[in-house]
């Protein structure tokens, strides 16, 4: 067991054991991992850490201590609100991230049901979801003693809504539809849900998670995405993250509402206690300074045009992974049109093939059904597209040989 020591160490003396210890991990600045980080490039990881530390001991849980973080907070909001088509009633905060915001939003979606008079029966309140869906749905339907129901996806991988429609009963409280999965980059049918939500009165929630902060400006690079934001009537809220391909620092996200009216049903409101009336908009008390002054620092320093930059990159990485995979004998599945693309080979074992990329010193992501490789693409990806497939095909050629140890257990952010 670590024991604290009794002096202290010189800080020079540390930072080099932190190094030290640093060097055995994923290396993310060469491009060589597709999960966990999204490398923007230096310029933005720049304004990231000056714009953190500037605010790093603030604590935005003080807003009448610290109002800079409020208006900051209430910027970003406004900002992520424009890109997802909010209209003037909408509202929302930031979060720590995505889990914190998806929790934030069945938070939300339980309490509207139970304040809403309408008759329930002796089981469970009900999520009714794709199989697709975050684990971050299971977090808090734990945490909240409620059902989640995973409902099988289709054969093109997305969202099965009329099975998820026969599956709503009177304790159902929250549609969810992913925008896009995380296991395969794809946008459920978020329009026919919004049908179903306003035609049965029930709470949707569109989890865009990954692509809230790429979805839009993919758009507006030319590209034909269906609509699954605000400006769908049925959408009562939806997460999104700052820390994703918003490209801010973690942990930062956003959980947003259609209105004021359902927001209030998230909010903390304590009093019976010796320190006096306590508010906090989500589950945290303390709430770090630096990921909300980063965030505004970085979506004020891209902008629209910086991120339709960043994110052609993106899209133009996706695209020449595809390509290449598709030479070597992959099939991508179904039709990303994100950041995030999954392919397999019919031949190849995709866990073995993982494991040979690792070798070579990749660290990315893996599905399990269907077992497929998966990649995270960040902008940088767009500088090492070629380094990527030249080793992937001598892992497919290792394979092919024989030298097909497969992994045991997926990773997944």
């Amino acid at each position: 067991m670590t024991t604290l020591p009794d002096r202290g160490t010189a800080w020079p003396q540390l930072k080099t054991e932190m190094e030290r210890r640093g060097s055995g991990d994923a290396k993310w600045r060469e491009g060589k991992t597709a999960v966990y980080v999204f490398n923007a490039g230096a310029d933005v990881l720049k304004v990231q850490k000056e714009a953190y530390t500037m605010y790093m001991s603030e604590n935005g849980l003080g807003p009448a201590a610290f109002p800079s973080l409020r208006q900051m907070e209430e910027e970003v909001v406004g900002m992520g609100l424009e890109l997802l088509h909010g209209g003037e009633l909408a509202t929302g905060n930031i979060t720590s991230g995505g889990t914190d915001s998806i929790t934030m939003a069945v938070k939300a979606a339980r309490d509207y049901k139970l304040s809403s008079n309408t008759e329930l029966n002796d089981s469970k309140l009900n999520i009714i979801a794709p199989w697709s869906v975050h684990p971050a749905f299971d977090k808090a339907a734990t945490m909240m003693d409620l059902e989640l129901r995973r409902i099988p996806v289709k054969a093109d991988l997305l969202a099965d809504v009329s099975a998820m429609s026969s599956a709503i009963d009177q304790n159902t409280m929250m549609l969810v539809g992913s925008a896009p999965s995380f296991p395969y980059g794809l946008i459920d049918p978020i329009a026919e849900l919004s049908v179903v939500a306003l035609d049965q009165d029930i709470w949707l929630h569109v989890d865009a998670c990954v692509g809230g902060y790429i979805a839009p400006f993919v758009r507006m690079n030319g590209v034909d995405i269906a609509p699954f934001d605000f400006e769908l009537e049925g959408v009562s809220s939806m997460s999104a993250d700052l820390h994703k391909y918003g490209y801010c620092a973690k942990g930062a996200s956003t959980v947003l509402f259609r209105d004021k009216t359902l927001q209030a049903h998230m909010i903390f409101d304590c009093d019976d206690w010796p320190g006096g009336r306590m508010v906090t908009p989500t589950l945290a008390g303390t709430r770090p300074g630096g990921a909300i002054s980063a965030a505004w620092a970085v979506m004020n320093f891209l902008g629209k045009e910086g991120y339709c930059t960043k994110h052609r990159q993106v899209t133009d990485a996706r695209q020449a992974i595809e390509t290449g995979v598709r030479e070597l004998g992959f099939s991508i599945l179904g039709e990303p049109q994100l950041g995030i693309v999954a392919f397999n080979h019919p031949e190849l074992d995709a866990f073995a093939l993982y494991k040979q990329m690792y070798r070579r010193g990749w660290f990315t992501g893996l599905t399990t059904e269907p077992r497929a490789l998966h990649l995270m693409l960040s902008p940088f990806h767009a500088e090492v597209t070629a380094t990527y497939l030249a080793d992937l095909k001598s892992s497919a050629d290792a394979v092919r040989a024989g030298d097909n140890d497969a992994v045991q257990e997926a990773k997944y952010s």
